[in-house]
């Protein structure tokens, strides 16, 4: 499959940057992805990027890592971090920068290691694709924690995008539920199911997989930033 996403970034990193990433989704909106955004300093973050950042603790697994940005900043405080992406061309582009740890893998294949925290930022929990998928990939990230580790994720609530008069409970699919598709020099890649869950429903769902939800901070634009812990027996 193309690595239209990792193409980006190294054309990015290696001086041949002339074009965004535009994505389209099933919300009808055509949108840009600035790639020099992806490659931000500590500084140029939003708050509650910082927050995450500022609450890693122990071993840390960076979760869909993508130019290693999130890394480079655990990195450089000294803490032992992992970058891991199923894109090649994003984990090429850590080592260029010089994550030191990086692991080219599908989270959802990953084992084996054990982090006291996985970070998700960057709506990260939107590789889920589906809410029914969200419980089970928990589940998954459960056995990738040791005892009293942590779970860090951003997500956003949509639905202020959505008609007053809509009725969420009517529709077919969760509303958070979109479907993108990313286009880059003129290649085009399958679209994909991409979730955004709100704070709600995320700790309901954290809860009945026997995780405890806590609410870290609410940003300006309906996102939030949660912490995660599987509950202790």
């Amino acid at each position: 499959m193309e690595d239209i996403f990792g193409t980006a970034l190294l054309d990015y990193q290696k001086g041949a940057y002339t074009e965004d990433l535009i994505t389209f989704s099933s919300l009808g909106e055509e949108d840009v992805m600035p790639l020099p955004y992806l490659f931000r300093n500590f500084q140029q973050m939003p708050p509650l990027e910082q927050k995450a950042l500022k609450g890693c603790e122990g071993r840390i697994l960076d979760i869909g890592c993508g130019a290693g940005s999130h890394s480079l900043v655990l990195q450089e405080r000294g803490l032992d971090v992992t970058a891991i992406d199923h894109s090649p061309g994003a984990i090429e582009t850590c080592r260029i920068r010089g994550v030191r740890q990086t692991v080219l893998c599908d989270i959802c294949s990953y084992e084996g290691q054990r982090f006291d925290t996985l970070l998700m930022l960057m709506n990260g929990i939107g590789i889920v694709g589906t809410l029914a998928q969200l419980g089970p990939f928990l589940d998954h990230l459960k056995t990738l924690l040791r005892p009293g580790g942590q779970l860090l994720l951003d997500s956003s609530d949509i639905i202020y995008m959505f008609d007053e008069g809509d009725k969420p409970q009517e529709w077919e699919h969760y509303y958070g539920e979109v479907t993108f598709t990313i286009q880059y020099k003129g290649m085009t890649g399958p679209s994909f199911p991409w979730l955004y869950v709100s704070y709600g429903v995320l700790e309901e769902i954290a809860k009945a997989h026997d995780f405890s939800c806590e609410l870290v901070g609410d940003g300006e634009h309906y996102d939030y930033l949660a912490r995660l812990s599987p509950r202790k027996y």
